[in-house]
C-alpha cells in the first residue's frame, strides 16, 4: 500500500519511448540530494543560451543571404537556361575564404531545383567538395554514383506508377465482366422467344444496306476487293490506334501511350532490367575510362539538365591536373538525352593560369567574383542570424560589432565572424552566464587562434615535435633565416637530453617539409652559389603558443633548461 501511495506521490517525468530516457526536466528535481548528483546534473541545471546553434555552422544554407543580391541575381540569370531545357553556361566563381561563395551557390541550387519541380522541368543538380573529393576517379565515381541513386528513384516511381496502372485496369476488366453476361443474357432470351421474327429482321437489314449501295464487308473466304480500290476511310492507320480507337473513353489505358495490358507489362519489365543493370561504381579498383562510361551513361539515361557544382575546384585541379575538368567541359557533344553544365569555385583567383587553354575558354564562360565583406555587412550578417540562434535578451549590444570589427581585420571572413559568435555563446553557456558580453568574444578569439595551433601541432609524431621545438628555440635567441644545418645540431642535442633516437639529417629535412605542408613552419629552397643549395626556416604560427603545446608533451616536459643548448650550439 505505501509503494503505490509512494509512486502516486511522486513527481511524473516523460519518457521518450523511442528512445527510453527521460526528455522533460522541468518536474524533476536536480538538487535536493548532492549524492544523486551526475556528471550532467549541473549543467542541465541551468538555462540555454542557444535557441538554434546550427544556424552558425558553416554547413548552414540560410534563407537570406544579405549583401549578396547581386551575385545571386547573375548566377540566377545564368542558370534559368536549364528551365527552359536549354545547356546553361559554365560559371566560375572566386573569392577569398568566408565571402558567400558556397552558401550563394547553394541557395541559388535549391531554388533550381524546387523551381523545376513546379514546372515539371528535369533538372539536377550535384554538389562536390574537391578538397575532400580531389582525384578524377573519386570526382566521377561519386558522380556516377549520385546519378545511379536518382536513375533508381525515378525508376522506382515509374513503377510504382505502372503497377498502379495495372491495378485500374484489372479492376475495370472486373467491372466490364460482371455486365456482359447480363447483356448475353437479354441477347439469348430475345432469340429463344421468337426466333424466326429475330431473322426476318436481320434479313430486312441486309436488304436495306445492299439497296442503299453501301458496300458489304466480305465473309470468310469471299474475294478480296478489286486491285486498285481504296480502302475504308474510316480503317485506323495503324494497330495501336486501332486498338486505342476500340477502348472506351472511361478505360484507363485510354488516356495513356499503352495500347494494352500487355504494353504496360512490356515496359515493366524494361524499368526491371534498366534497374537491374545498374552497377555502382567502389571508391577504388576500376579503370578510370570505366568509371567515366558508368558515368556518362548514367547522366545520360534520362532527359534533363545537369549542374555539377565542384566546389574547392582549385584543389582538384592541384592534385590531379585539368582531366576531369575537360572530360566534363566536352562531355555534351557527346550525349544524347541530357545536357551538363559546370559551376566551379574557387578561393584562388590565378588557378585558371594552370589549365589547358581548351578547358579555361569552356569552363570559364562566365565569372562571378565575390568581394571581401566589410565590418558593416559582417554586422548584417551576424544580427540575421543571431536573430535565429540565440533566445531573447542572450546578447549584450557589443557583442555583434566587436565579432564583426575582429572579422573584418582578417579579410572580411563571415565564417570566422559566425565561428567568434557561436564560440563565444558555448563560452558563456559553459560558464552558465545569462548573457554574452565582450571578455566572451575576447575568450573565443584567443581560443580560436590557439585551437588552430593546438589541434595541428599535440598530434605530432615526437621526432617532429623535436624538430618544430628546435626551430621554436633557434628563433627565440634572435636566429633569422635557420637553415636545415643549424636545425639539425639543436635536434641532436634535444634527443640526447630525452634519450630519443637521433635521426639522419636528410629524414630531419623530411620532417621540416612535413611541418611546411601542415603550415606550421615556412621552408624554402635558397641558392648560395658555389656552396650548394640549403632550405631558409621560419615559424608560421604563434611562438609561445606553440611552445606550451609542445611542453605539455611528457616527454618534452621533461627538459630543464635549454639555454645551454643554445649556447653551446653558437660556440659551435
Amino acid at each position: 500500500m505505501s509503494d503505490d501511495s509512494e509512486t502516486a506521490d511522486s513527481d511524473e517525468v516523460e519518457i521518450d519511448r523511442t528512445s527510453g530516457f527521460s526528455t522533460n526536466f522541468e518536474n524533476t528535481d536536480l538538487g535536493t540530494d548532492e549524492s544523486n548528483q551526475g556528471l550532467f546534473d549541473d549543467l542541465l541545471s541551468g538555462e540555454p543560451i542557444f535557441e538554434n546553434k546550427e544556424v552558425l555552422r558553416p554547413s548552414y544554407t540560410p534563407h537570406e543571404l544579405p549583401h549578396r543580391s547581386d551575385q545571386i541575381n547573375k548566377m540566377a540569370t545564368i542558370l534559368v537556361a536549364a528551365l527552359r531545357g536549354e545547356t546553361p553556361s559554365n560559371i566560375l566563381i572566386y573569392g577569398k575564404t568566408g565571402t558567400g561563395k558556397t552558401a550563394s551557390a547553394k541557395f541559388v541550387s535549391k531554388e533550381l531545383e524546387s523551381t523545376s519541380q513546379k514546372y515539371s522541368v528535369p533538372c539536377d543538380v550535384e554538389y562536390i567538395n574537391c578538397e575532400v573529393t580531389d582525384t578524377q576517379y573519386r570526382v566521377l565515381a561519386q558522380l556516377a554514383n549520385k546519378f545511379i541513386e536518382k536513375n533508381e528513384e525515378r525508376i522506382d516511381e515509374q513503377l510504382a506508377t505502372l503497377e498502379s496502372l495495372l491495378e485500374a485496369v484489372d479492376e475495370y476488366d472486373a467491372t466490364v465482366d460482371v455486365h456482359e453476361p447480363e447483356a448475353s443474357k437479354r441477347a439469348d432470351e430475345q432469340t429463344a422467344s421468337n426466333p424466326f421474327e429475330f431473322a426476318a429482321e436481320d434479313a430486312t437489314e441486309r436488304d436495306t444496306d445492299s439497296s442503299s449501295g453501301d458496300s458489304i464487308a466480305p465473309e470468310s473466304g469471299d474475294s478480296p476487293p478489286e486491285a486498285g480500290g481504296s480502302p475504308d476511310a474510316t480503317a485506323p492507320a495503324s494497330a495501336t490506334e486501332a486498338e486505342q480507337a476500340a477502348l472506351p473513353p472511361d478505360h484507363p489505358l485510354a488516356s495513356t501511350p499503352f495500347e494494352s495490358r500487355e504494353a504496360v507489362e512490356a515496359r515493366i519489365d524494361d524499368l526491371e532490367t534498366d534497374r537491374e543493370s545498374f552497377e555502382e561504381v567502389p571508391m577504388t579498383g576500376w579503370p578510370t575510362d570505366r568509371v567515366y562510361s558508368v558515368f556518362f551513361d548514367a547522366v545520360d539515361y534520362d532527359e534533363r539538365v545537369v549542374v555539377i557544382m565542384l566546389d574547392e575546384i582549385d584543389k582538384l585541379v592541384e592534385k590531379s591536373g585539368d582531366d576531369t575538368l575537360y572530360n566534363l567541359s566536352r562531355m555534351n557533344s557527346e550525349l544524347e538525352n541530357s545536357r551538363v553544365s559546370i559551376i566551379g569555385i574557387s578561393n584562388d583567383l590565378k588557378f585558371t593560369d594552370f589549365l589547358d587553354p581548351r578547358v579555361k575558354s569552356s569552363l570559364g564562360e562566365e565569372e562571378i567574383v565575390f568581394p571581401p565583406y566589410d565590418a558593416n555587412q559582417l554586422r548584417d550578417i551576424l544580427e540575421h542570424r543571431s536573430n535565429v540562434a540565440f533566445k531573447d535578451g542572450a546578447l549584450s549590444e557589443d557583442v555583434i560589432p566587436l565579432c564583426a570589427a575582429f572579422a573584418a581585420q582578417e579579410h572580411g571572413d563571415a565564417r570566422r565572424a559566425l565561428d567568434l559568435l557561436r564560440t563565444a555563446g558555448e563560452l558563456a553557456e559553459r560558464s552558465q552566464a545569462e548573457t554574452i558580453v565582450e571578455e566572451h568574444v575576447r575568450q573565443a578569439q584567443d581560443k580560436i587562434e590557439l585551437d588552430r595551433v593546438v589541434e595541428v601541432v599535440r598530434t605530432l609524431p615526437t621526432q617532429s615535435k623535436l624538430v618544430l621545438f628546435a626551430i621554436i628555440l633557434l628563433e627565440k635567441n634572435g636566429v633569422h633565416s635557420i637553415n636545415t644545418g643549424e636545425v639539425f645540431n639543436i635536434y641532436k642535442r634535444l634527443c640526447e637530453e630525452i634519450d630519443a633516437d637521433v635521426l639522419t639529417q636528410r629524414r630531419v629535412t623530411d620532417l621540416i617539409s612535413e611541418l611546411d605542408m601542415l603550415g606550421i613552419v615556412n621552408a624554402v629552397v635558397v641558392s648560395k652559389g658555389r656552396y650548394g643549395r640549403t632550405k631558409e626556416i621560419s615559424l608560421s604560427v604563434p611562438l609561445e603558443e606553440t611552445e606550451a603545446v609542445l611542453l605539455s608533451d611528457s616527454r618534452l616536459s621533461d627538459i630543464d633548461d635549454v639555454q645551454p643548448f643554445i649556447q653551446a650550439r653558437f660556440e659551435n
